[in-house]
């Protein structure tokens, strides 16, 4: 899966009519809002959306920096970090920055964009240690760390 959305519980109200809807022998009509060949257009389109390379670059040493063996991850993730986001976080941090530009009516991938995702990319894509726990360190304080690292390092390193 591309993205770990943290999504809250519904309100009681909102519980009420899930379990009116699943536990009655009413069967609301479902109408599709795509199909097949919607989904495939708009997948092809996201494609298209411009990541100029060094966006593509900065997207691959922020994955690279969250990889505790890696000769670009900064102490903190040597400590804290025992697994890294493999080449598959990189794909999906660029892909949804193009659908993110597409959404805000903008025509490139921006570094922002690169940022907005990292949270959703990554979080479940690395794996803390015990000191982490044991600290009380989320994934996110670590990958707010990240950013700021990879914002602070010199891009031309990956080659």
């Amino acid at each position: 899966f591309m993205l770990n959305i943290i999504i809250d519980y519904p309100s009681m109200l909102e519980e009420m009519e899930i379990v009116r809807r699943t536990t009655s022998p009413v069967i609301s009509p479902i109408e599709p809002v795509l199909n097949a060949a919607d989904t495939l257009s708009l997948q092809e389109l996201v494609k298209q959306v411009p990541a100029a390379d060094e966006v593509i670059r900065y997207a691959v040493m922020l994955v690279s920096m969250t990889r505790p063996d890696s000769r670009f991850a900064p102490d903190f993730v040597k400590k804290y970090i025992q697994w890294g986001a493999g080449p598959r976080a990189c794909q999906y941090l660029v892909l949804g920055s193009k659908a993110r530009t597409i959404l805000s009516g903008r025509y490139a991938v921006s570094f922002d964009d690169i940022d907005a995702l990292a949270p959703l990319v990554l979080r479940h894509r690395i794996i803390t240690t015990f000191h982490a726990e044991a600290e009380g360190i989320s994934k996110n304080e670590l990958i707010a760390k990240l950013l700021h690292s990879v914002r602070n390092c010199d891009l031309a390193q990956v080659s």
